[in-house]
């Protein structure tokens, strides 16, 4: 791996570490529940790309299935915490 590319990945993860941290405080802090569930669904976007960094620093596949799982849960999570604030009930 050149060096550039090494220091460009490090770089990129400081800075999701940032944007995570950034959402993980509007979780926290969110003045309604949409807020929250939308900083989750960042999260979550966010985590997903940080695997993506991974998966081309290490050169690994495994990575990428875990990327591919990562964001189907985060949308299942979503949906489901949408529907239940909408109706109240998750199970019909």
């Amino acid at each position: 791996m050149s060096p550039l590319l090494s220091v460009s990945i490090n770089i990129t993860l400081v800075l999701y570490l940032l944007a995570m941290l950034l959402g993980l405080l509007r979780m926290l802090r969110g003045p309604s529940s949409q807020d929250r569930v939308l900083a989750l669904d960042f999260i979550f976007v966010v985590a997903m790309l940080v695997m993506l960094v991974l998966a081309i620093r290490y050169n690994s596949t495994m990575y990428f299935e875990g990327a591919l799982l990562m964001a189907l849960f985060g949308f299942i999570g979503s949906v489901a915490l949408a529907k239940f604030l909408l109706r109240g009930e998750v199970i019909e």
